[in-house]
């Protein structure tokens, strides 16, 4: 997605398409999307969510339970990247200040449990609000790397790949421990 001018001398004219919507006027439907399912996901979680979270069975509660604590944390690091990004957009930050600011992002570090044998018994307006935040997660993830390069792309901690590991860091953040 790189288009470059006919100056082949000059390697600081190339275009990066995707930096082009980040910092224009394009971006703010992205922006709006997004923090438009932030706040979708926390009247789902604070009102019909707490009410269906009631019906499900002690295992499926605990898959609600984390998969809500990934759910919210997902968004917290999308909601993140697109403050930052508006901020440069609106030239209240420069590129090298949300450079500095956005390595504390994280995107595309959180697992789910959509393989989980419960999960299909998780209700389905949560499962749908899951799936588009991680579709949601990807794009802006595909953004950050085609603005700042693969350098920053997060890299895959060896415990996440494991799901038991995953499982037990899920335990200890839901009891603190």
């Amino acid at each position: 997605m790189v288009s470059q001018t006919t100056d082949s001398r000059d390697d600081d004219r190339t275009v990066k398409l995707a930096e082009h919507l980040a910092f224009s006027r394009s971006f703010q439907p992205l922006f709006n999307e997004g923090m438009a399912m932030v706040d979708e996901t926390a009247a789902y979680l604070d009102g019909d969510g707490r009410t269906d979270a009631k019906s499900l069975t002690r295992a499926g509660a605990t898959l609600y339970a984390a998969e809500s604590m990934r759910l919210t944390t997902r968004l917290m690091q999308v909601a993140s990247w697109l403050l930052l990004q508006r901020a440069a957009n609106q030239g209240d930050m420069s590129r090298s200040q949300v450079e500095a600011e956005k390595v504390k992002v994280r995107l595309e570090g959180l697992g789910t449990a959509k393989d989980s044998p419960e999960y299909p018994d998780l209700p389905e307006r949560f499962r749908d609000i899951v799936e588009r935040a991680i579709k949601l997660e990807r794009r802006i993830a595909m953004l950050d790397r085609e603005i700042y390069g693969s350098a920053n792309a997060v890299e895959e901690r060896p415990e996440a790949a494991n799901p038991v590991g995953q499982q037990i860091d899920l335990l200890r953040t839901a009891f603190h421990g």
